[in-house]
């Protein structure tokens, strides 16, 4: 591994000479091991703890197929899947790499009693497969999560709606948190060139998630003047959903969980704000009993913020516990789009409120190629920025996901793989000095 990152340091490293690389036998990964599958059994959620579940193995480098590329890691990320997978919640994801498995012959390779998490990166191509040619050793990239194989019609007017589907690095083996990663190829897109290393792994499966969730056709199509809830505003999702709503003339009603978050939405540009904790909200009377009038608070709150309107669009990810309350203040004909569901799947609303006034649910899951491909290009024009508050090193990964688990971070927190620091990787130095600011936005608060 050391001769391959000092080909990545190396100024003038051709792609000849990444191809003339040798490739390791074996590599360090972010793994959760089959045989602990049970090892949370019978505790609550909150005190499953990521830090016991995860590990940093030597495994081998898996067998490169047609259509797919190993990739240098330099720097990843946690996202809520990587809790899910290290808690083993709602289920054990060797069920996902064991159906995988039964796919075709080469994706066996996936269906191993180790799972390699991670569903971002940036770094570096080492190595293409058969039938590869927009990609070569030596480009630097990140990559998006959408795993499909395409051989199904359904799937070709919309990637996300492939029958075979999947999510890379949660659904599938051989993910981000590692030094070397194995992706389809089409996952990957250009590392925007003014930002590290890890700013750069920062943003993929959020960004395209708010985008498609939001943004796009598929999801809520907002436009200019849409009032938007977002729930969550200052974290992994949400500090996306309101650059978004800003960058398109929409009015974003931030909903946070403390004045520190609710200081760096003000940064981001928002003004309509609402501190949960602080205001006291509690859409639940015990588990089974959701209180109406505090829907009624909540929605005459947000009106105080809006002059009077109520709400085109809600960004709802944090599911069961505030679901309720995000059907109820939505406006007649108003839009829910809904993904994640962090508090909760099972979710309780008053279908009065959706079927007699018109409402719309929409259910978003991350995002298809253009989408994602969108998405990036916003991020690498310096329409969108990352969110980057923290970063860990592979080795910290358990507590990474700790964090993320119990909500102590702020926007999203990085992973230095094969990166021995922070800060590497820009190639635009320009560029990056007219929007330092908005990227070290989340750091310095």
């Amino acid at each position: 591994m050391n001769e391959i990152l000092d080909a990545i340091l190396a100024p003038d490293t051709t792609s000849a000479d990444f191809a003339a690389l040798p490739i390791p036998e074996s590599y360090r990964a972010v793994t959760v091991h089959k045989d602990e599958a049970e090892m949370f059994a019978g505790l609550p959620t909150k005190e499953k703890d990521p830090r016991k579940s995860l590990h940093v193995d030597d495994v081998p480098v898996p067998e490169l197929g047609p259509g797919e590329a190993l990739v240098a890691v330099m720097a990843s990320s946690v996202n809520y899947n990587s809790v899910w997978t290290s808690i083993f919640e709602p289920l054990s994801t060797f069920g996902f790499l064991e159906r995988y498995g039964k796919v075709s012959d080469l994706a066996k390779r996936h269906d191993l009693p180790y799972h390699v998490i991670g569903s971002d990166l940036a770094g570096v191509v080492l190595r293409t497969g058969p039938g590869v040619n927009s990609w070569k050793p030596g480009d630097e990239v990140v990559a998006h999560c959408l795993s499909v194989e395409l051989e199904s019609s359904d799937g070709h007017n919309d990637t996300m709606l492939d029958p075979e589907q999947r999510i890379w690095g949660f659904e599938t083996n051989f993910g981000g948190l590692a030094e070397i990663a194995l992706v389809k190829s089409n996952q990957l897109m250009p590392k925007p060139d003014h930002l590290s290393w890890e700013e750069a792994a920062a943003p993929g499966l959020v960004n395209s998630t708010a985008y498609r969730q939001l943004v796009s056709r598929n999801g809520a199509g907002m436009k200019q003047g849409d009032n938007v809830l977002i729930w969550g505003a200052s974290g992994g999702l949400g500090s996306y959903a309101t650059q978004f709503a800003l960058a398109g003339g929409a009015n974003p009603i931030c909903v946070v969980s403390s004045d520190q978050k609710a200081e760096i939405c003000r940064k981001m540009g928002a003004e309509a704000i609402i501190d949960r904790n602080a205001e006291g909200y509690k859409f639940w009377k015990d588990e089974q009993t959701q209180d109406p009038k505090e829907w009624k608070r909540f929605g005459k709150r947000i009106r105080e913020l809006t002059g009077g309107e109520d709400i085109d669009i809600v960004f709802e990810h944090p599911g069961r516990e505030t679901f309720g309350a995000s059907v109820f203040v939505t406006r007649k004909g108003g839009t829910i789009t809904t993904c994640a569901s962090t508090s909760g799947y099972m979710h309780e609303y008053d279908n009065r409120y959706l079927w007699m006034s018109l409402k719309r649910i929409i259910g978003s899951h991350f995002a298809n190629y253009r989408e994602a491909w969108e998405a990036n290009r916003l991020i690498a024009k310096g329409k969108i920025h990352p969110t980057l508050s923290k970063t860990y090193t592979l080795e910290e990964t358990g507590q990474a996901a700790y964090d993320v688990h119990r909500n102590l971070h702020q926007g999203k927190v990085g992973v230095l793989a094969l990166a021995p620091e922070e800060g590497m990787g820009v190639r635009d130095e320009e560029m990056r000095a007219k929007h330092l600011d908005a990227i070290n936005r989340f750091r310095n608060v």
